[in-house]
């Protein structure tokens, strides 16, 4: 038992108090992860979208194992990234792990909901529901930023959430013309590329 309690107590507060600066400066540290994405998933819906147009030849299960192969590609990158994040000042604060989760959150839901879908194309033959994906990926990504923007009470993160809805309604509208692709290409840029590289400029200029 410590022999001067009332030291230990100064102790604790101090503790706390930088604690609670750290968060309140640490920057939001998903900019990495979302460039990732936005790079990963915006080439394969550039291909995507030369092959609608008859551009690429590429057809059936060789379309489908591009999608693949840029999943895996950006889980490896996700990896490294997430690896370099962690070990960074301010990583485990209140307001990054809590937007960590919900982004996290986010990617789980894609990747459950594309289980869904694959599961009903290969049991009913019928494949037309994989044109909503991009819809779906983006209500998730709408989520996402919403918790993000409450946690740290950032507008234009609310408002990203916003447009990531409102872009999720165009591509139901659109979900199967070719014009899809072009749709989900910006709203990458616009939701993910954009944002993510903004983030990036913020955690630099906060490590000074």
């Amino acid at each position: 038992m410590s022999q001067h309690p009332q030291t230990d107590v100064h102790g604790d507060i101090a503790y706390m108090k930088s604690l609670a600066e750290e968060g309140r400066h640490a920057p939001v540290m998903v900019g990495p992860i979302l460039v990732a994405a936005a790079l990963w998933f915006g080439a394969a819906t550039a291909v995507q979208w030369l092959i609608a147009l008859g551009r690429v030849p590429l057809s059936g299960w060789g379309v489908m194992w591009m999608w693949v192969g840029a999943g895996i590609g950006f889980a490896a990158l996700l990896y490294v990234l997430i690896r370099k994040i962690d070990v960074k000042t301010g990583s485990q604060t209140k307001d990054n792990v809590a937007i960590g989760a919900a982004w996290s959150a986010c990617g789980y839901s894609i990747f459950g909901l594309w289980l869904v879908l694959m599961a009903f194309g290969l049991s009913t033959g019928n494949w037309a529901t994989m044109s909503l994906m991009p819809a779906v990926v983006m209500i998730a990504y709408g989520a996402a930023w919403m918790i993000a923007g409450q946690v740290v009470r950032q507008g234009w993160m609310i408002l990203t959430g916003v447009v990531c809805f409102a872009g999720a309604a165009a591509l139901g509208w659109f979900a199967f013309t070719h014009w899809t692709y072009v749709i989900y290409l910006v709203l990458l840029i616009c939701v993910a590329l954009l944002p993510g590289l903004y983030l990036m400029k913020l955690a630099a200029r906060a490590r000074g």
